[in-house]
């Protein structure tokens, strides 16, 4: 697999790896860098997305905020939550945006199904979501940024976040259902087992189900 895989263990500074993203992306587009997936945690912070709206900011001081490029609107990223950039070149990929972000569910479904957690897009609402006791709560944020036919950003899939960290704002806009961990749902694995099961199933579903396009 010709893609850079990089893991990242201590938090990394969100301003920081969007700089990274960006510059690889150019750097794609030029012809000069490979692509990338990127598995980090981010130091706690509130992103807002480009449909983000300032009301959806509850609390001001809570903690730091910053705008961003990607779609999608306000979210945490920090502690507890593992986070999975990308850089792809969609050039290879038939230019779907559409179905890149199907991939990219997939991809977040398929990862849970290993360790029996089953979840669902919602059409009306981006991101993975998983029922418990009949209430639908949303697992993984999905948000992507396509520049020049080059895709970047990605998910946070909450693994054990305090969910007192969601409290100063609106969650993606949304008012009526909930946010849940995968903690609460099954044990969590190690790090190193959930990566690998993340990068196995990234090359399931972009690689190998492509095999005319090997990368």
């Amino acid at each position: 697999m010709n893609i850079e895989i990089k893991i990242s263990k201590k938090p990394i500074l969100y301003q920081a790896a969007i700089d990274f993203l960006e510059e690889r992306a150019f750097n794609i587009h030029s012809n000069k860098g490979r692509e990338l997936i990127w598995i980090l945690e981010h130091q706690d912070i509130y992103t807002c997305g480009t449909s983000g709206k300032d009301f959806e900011l509850l609390e001001k001081n809570f903690l730091p905020t910053i705008k961003t490029n990607r779609g999608g609107k306000w979210t945490y990223h920090g502690k507890g939550q593992k986070v999975v950039y990308f850089v792809l070149d969609l050039n290879k990929r038939g230019r779907e945006i559409k179905q890149l972000v199907r991939n990219v569910e997939n991809w977040i479904i398929e990862t849970l199904k290993v360790f029996k957690i089953n979840s669902y897009n919602d059409p009306n609402n981006i991101g993975i979501w998983v029922k418990k006791d009949n209430l639908e709560y949303k697992i993984a944020a999905i948000g992507i940024k396509v520049k020049k036919w080059v895709a970047y950003h990605g998910f946070a899939l909450n693994l054990d976040v305090d969910m007192n960290n969601y409290k100063a704002i609106i969650p993606c806009g949304i008012k009526d259902k909930g946010l849940i961990n995968f903690s609460e749902i099954a044990k969590l694995p190690s790090e190193e087992t959930i990566n690998k099961v993340i990068l196995d199933k990234f090359e399931k579903i972009f690689i190998n189900q492509n095999p005319s396009k090997k990368l």
